[in-house]
């Protein structure tokens, strides 16, 4: 199972990134997670620059959206919205049909947020119509840096939640394949 992990900060720091990372590593060897380091240099979305005249940093973006069985987003909330990078990187997505049939669940590193999770919510499910709304997972991790977010999320009951996340997104993408 291949799944690709995006997060919408920019922040170097970022709590979300940080979890996201520690999903990488807690990953049970049946999957195999990927975050991909470049969203925040992403071009701004332009219908012009589609297609033949897309930048290459977004047809590699693309390529890695329609390669992963499925995808896991993270991201904090900006002035109670999605950030600007994140909306920015679903915009590249919604003219190809990459998005359209793929998987996508919500993590999210903060107890607060739920404006931006209800917008990504919105957005996620009208790009995608196997974005599974019900399968989430919550760590309260913001301020944290992202040493403290390791060793948070690698205790043996944050561990055990992790995984069985991974597992059950896995379980939901096949299970929606035969649908």
């Amino acid at each position: 199972m291949k799944l690709l992990a995006l997060s919408g900060s920019a922040r170097t720091a970022s709590t979300n990134t940080a979890m996201l990372d520690s999903f990488c590593r807690l990953a049970p060897p049946d999957i195999d997670l990927v975050l991909y380091h470049g969203l925040a240099d992403l071009p701004i979305f332009s219908p012009d620059r589609e297609g033949e005249n897309a930048p290459a940093m977004v047809n590699e973006f693309i390529c890695a959206v329609h390669q992963a069985d499925g995808i896991i987003v993270a991201s904090p909330e900006y002035v109670r919205g999605i950030p600007g990078g994140l909306k920015n990187a679903i915009d590249w997505l919604v003219s190809g049909d990459e998005i359209i049939a793929k998987p996508i669940v919500l993590a999210h590193a903060s107890h607060r947020g739920s404006d931006m999770l209800a917008s990504l919510r919105l957005v996620l499910g009208t790009v995608s119509h196997r974005f599974n709304a019900e399968l989430f997972v919550q760590f309260p991790l913001m301020s944290q840096t992202p040493q403290d977010v390791r060793r948070t999320l690698e205790t043996k009951g944050n561990t055990s939640m992790i995984v069985a996340f991974l597992k059950e997104f896995s379980t939901y993408i096949v299970q929606s394949d035969t649908d």
